[in-house]
């Protein structure tokens, strides 16, 4: 039986230039998908899986993310007195229960693996999961609570992949299928941004990881590789050596909120999910499209 995955990683120290004027003085994480911010998304779905620990690897100017998980009296006390106890439950359902969140600094942009190493004393010798706010999924349930059950079966390291176009899979990091169903299958290697003619397959890695933590001394001996950075990928392509490496491909769909168009795409799709917000948004989209359409 393996061991219990109760805590989960969230890397939070990036600089979002990406969205730059956006994210100048507001972290991207906090970036709001319909009414939520991403990084409140990627805690949902751990605390769904079963996650009691939240361990988030903060950067300069990432304050209001440890703000956002904490309670504010003073909102909390308004929306009391105005009677407004919807909004009220709704923050105190979103909220940690005290000392299940805990904060570390990566104090250099040395790249994801380097932020998963700046964790290893919290969360000690012990499996966790990995979650990168940027990837927002619709799924259910969601993907960790998929890769959870497959942990549970397996054991080992556990990676959540999605197929994408074949000729996109420079773009991505690729992982090689061995036997197994998409519930559960051995993964036989992984490659970063190969190309279409050299992929060993379309499924990429899609910021979803449970991790056994021998990946903290091969981080701590990782040089820098591609970008100048420490890449995760590299250090498990030398730790599926010596252990299991498992792939599931979840029931879902995944939107890289890293990008524009992936941001927009998932503030629609989520929208249109919504039953208080579907129905008015379709008739407000259509209304906007034929504006366009009529624009000499």
């Amino acid at each position: 039986m393996p061991k219990r995955v109760r805590t989960a990683v969230f890397p939070v120290a990036g600089l979002g230039t990406r969205f730059l004027p956006a994210t100048k003085a507001m972290p991207k994480e906090m970036l709001t998908v319909v009414d939520r911010p991403l990084i409140q998304y990627a805690v949902d779905e751990a605390r769904e899986a079963g996650i009691e620990h939240l361990v988030f690897v903060t950067g300069r100017n990432k304050g209001v993310i440890e703000d956002h998980f904490d309670r504010q009296f003073e909102l909390e006390h308004t929306l009391e007195m105005r009677g407004k106890t919807e909004a009220l439950r709704e923050l105190q359902k979103d909220l940690p229960s005290a000392g299940q969140t805990s904060f570390t600094r990566q104090q250099e942009p040395l790249g994801l693996g380097h932020a998963v190493w700046c964790a290893r004393e919290l969360v000690g010798n012990q499996p966790f999961a990995l979650l990168l706010p940027d990837m927002v999924f619709r799924a259910r349930p969601g993907v960790l609570k998929q890769m959870m059950d497959a942990y549970e079966e397996f054991g080992g390291n556990i990676i959540g992949v999605e197929e994408v176009d074949p000729k996109d899979v420079s773009s991505y990091g690729i992982v090689a299928r061995g036997e197994g169903k998409d519930e559960g299958f051995r993964i036989t290697g992984m490659v970063e941004k190969p190309k279409p003619s050299e992929a060993p397959s379309n499924l990429f890695i899609s910021g979803r990881y449970i991790l056994q933590p021998e990946i903290f001394s091969l981080l701590s001996e990782q040089t820098r590789g591609a970008g100048g950075e420490i890449q995760l990928t590299d250090a498990m392509q030398i730790l599926i050596r010596t252990q299991e490496f498992w792939g599931v491909q979840y029931r879902g769909k995944v939107f890289d909120c890293g990008s524009k168009l992936g941001f927009l795409t998932a503030n629609v799709v989520m929208a249109l999910d919504r039953p208080d917000l579907a129905g008015p948004f379709i008739r407000e989209m259509k209304a906007a499209l034929a504006s366009i359409d009529e624009t000499p």
